[in-house]
């Protein structure tokens, strides 16, 4: 047992190196911020500056407000975007993210500029500006990333576990080889004194399946050391934190409700899903109609398909997609996923399924209000049986509207098994705001140019823990 002084000792220690790293992060973000921001001067003082009748106003002090209400943008989407997590996402996923958050401010603010101008200024200056941004985040993000790698030492890190060793978990953490290397395991039943001794040895341990009462007292011996704790979420664990706090007594309490997402947060996201959907039709109708001939012309089949799904209570409806697959694919009645490498894929199917846009006709499921932008994907009947058959706690996803894209299609990855599926839309579920719907929208946006996505249908006989 750590005596008193090294129990603050080590506290000190790990607080201060936290503090480091966090105010090294946030002095790369401000860094980049100020960087673009004076890009995005540079271009607007000698293109759109240089005809003084259009922004007659903005050569006084007006001049710096638009360039700090610019990076004050940029900074806000970037966030949203997980863009300033140096060391914390690959270094690609960062550059992609901040790149999609420029792209977006560049749009916003050529309109902006338009407006104040009153009239549609050239966008050959804003397409330079995005050029010349996104060479910048190329290289400041492979600068922080060399820093990120020189500087900071992985945690070494111990993995407790209940029953079985937790080969998938310990496969997904040792693939950050430059942020975590788990060099020991010990398993819950050495108890909790053997436990303590082996903790003062690592930067950190992963809690993995182990019985409530022994993980209470790691979390609790950990948190008086500063030892950063890795928990392994629970579904209990993810609805308690969805709860209120209530202040009324002594006694801190916290109520969870088990409703889902309220009725004047349901009334609003109704609102937005539908003045998006109509918008998102507006400009999607010249690839929908190119689309469609394109799926005709490839045999002569149907253009639409139509599959039935499962949405909010159970639910059921049928989902509308372009089609991408042979006529009657699955013709012999048995439900067959398709592949990557799927000879029933047209050659069209190919295309548009790697673009997503087999995704675009759902837009007229959400206006129906069998969908919302935003939500726990809808599964096929077939699937649903099999899935409340192994987890029967996956009937939970059922308390909100499916969606377009939700919280797994963006967090998850392509080997997501069924059960995580569920813990990421509870997370969504529980903690359910306009503002995360927004996120979700815009990360949404990322994930389209990476290769990696959630997993199709998928039986284990892994034993889990609500």
């Amino acid at each position: 047992m750590a005596s008193q002084e090294e129990i603050f000792e080590k506290l000190n220690k790990n607080r201060r190196k936290s503090d480091a790293m966090d105010m090294v992060r946030r002095l790369e973000a401000v860094i980049e911020v100020v960087i673009l921001a004076a890009v995005f001067y540079f271009v607007w003082r000698n293109f759109y500056g240089a005809d003084r009748s259009l922004f007659p106003a903005y050569f006084g002090r007006g001049k710096y407000v638009l360039a700090g209400v610019y990076g004050i943008l940029l900074y806000l989407l970037c966030h949203v975007m997980n863009g300033f997590q140096f060391g914390m996402m690959k270094q690609t996923d960062t550059i992609f993210s901040q790149i999609i958050a420029m792209v977006l401010a560049n749009f916003v603010e050529y309109f902006v500029l338009s407006l104040i101008a009153n009239v549609l200024v050239s966008f050959l200056p804003i397409l330079l500006l995005t050029l010349i941004e996104a060479a910048a985040i190329g290289i400041l993000c492979t600068i922080y990333h060399i820093i990120y790698l020189r500087t900071h030492v992985p945690r070494r890190l111990l993995m407790i576990h209940g029953g079985e060793r937790p080969e998938r978990l310990e496969e997904k953490m040792s693939s950050r080889p430059d942020k975590y290397q788990i060099e020991g395991v010990i398993g819950a039943e050495a108890g909790l004194e053997a436990i303590r001794r082996e903790v003062a040895d690592y930067d950190g341990v992963v809690l993995h399946d182990i019985p409530a009462e022994l993980r209470n007292d790691i979390l609790k011996y950990c948190y008086s050391l500063g030892i950063r704790v890795y928990a392994e979420l629970k579904l209990s664990d993810i609805i308690v934190r969805g709860g209120e706090v209530i202040d009324l007594f002594d006694t801190p309490l916290v109520l969870v409700r088990s409703r889902g997402i309220t009725t004047v947060e349901r009334a609003v996201k109704r609102l937005l899903d539908i003045i998006v959907c109509l918008a998102a039709m507006v400009v999607a109708l010249p690839v929908t109609g190119i689309v469609a001939l394109c799926i005709k012309f490839d045999d002569g089949g149907p253009v639409f398909y139509r599959q039935e799904r499962v949405t909010e209570g159970g639910r059921k409806f049928m989902i509308l997609k372009f089609r991408s697959m042979i006529v009657d694919a699955e013709r012999e009645g048995e439900v067959l996923p398709a592949s990557d490498h799927d000879t029933r894929i047209t050659r069209v199917g190919r295309v548009i399924r790697s673009l997503r846009i087999d995704e675009l006709p759902q837009l007229f499921n959400i206006l129906k209000g069998e969908m919302s932008l935003v939500g726990p994907r809808p599964e096929r009947t077939e699937h649903v049986q099999k899935y409340l058959d192994e987890i029967p706690e996956f009937v939970y996803r059922y308390k909100v509207p499916a969606g377009l894209t939700g919280y797994a299609q963006v967090f998850g990855k392509y080997n997501t098994t069924p059960y995580d599926k569920l813990r990421l839309d509870m997370m969504y579920i529980e903690h359910y705001s306009l503002w995360l719907d927004f996120k979700l929208v815009l990360m949404t946006i990322r994930i389209l140019f990476l290769k990696e996505s959630t997993e199709g249908f998928e039986v284990t006989d892994e034993k889990r823990q609500a």
